[in-house]
């Protein structure tokens, strides 16, 4: 376990989810708020990994050059900052638009109908 996530799975819950996690979701709905593109997320989730790993590194006396746990939580966090741009997003569309979209679920949005639309 400790190859795939670079540090002991306590120390990656609480370095990794909690403190980068929470900057990540930040980052995902700034993004979506100022109606920038996704793309960014996945810049910006680039450089919270290697910052997440430089972390551990310096502090917890992991491995720098290690592919597999920079992948790992490149996934977790790019996962985190996407959750958080795309609800943001559907919010914001839904509610600065409602003459024109409706709400498809959590994670979507929608034309309003014919019959709907005032």
């Amino acid at each position: 376990m400790k190859d795939l996530l670079g540090a002991s799975p306590g120390l990656f819950f609480v370095v990794t989810v909690v403190m980068f996690g929470g900057a990540a979701w930040q980052t995902g709905q700034v993004l979506a708020q100022t109606w920038r593109p996704y793309w960014h997320m996945v810049a910006y989730g680039l450089m919270l990994a290697a910052a997440d790993r430089l972390m551990l590194v310096l502090l917890f006396e992991g491995r720098l050059l290690a592919v597999t746990p920079y992948l790992t939580t490149l996934v977790v966090l790019v996962g985190f900052g996407s959750l958080a741009f795309r609800l943001t997003r559907v919010r914001k569309m839904v509610g600065q638009y409602p003459w024109i979209y409706e709400r498809d679920g959590l994670l979507g949005w929608r034309e309003r109908s014919g019959s709907d639309r005032p």
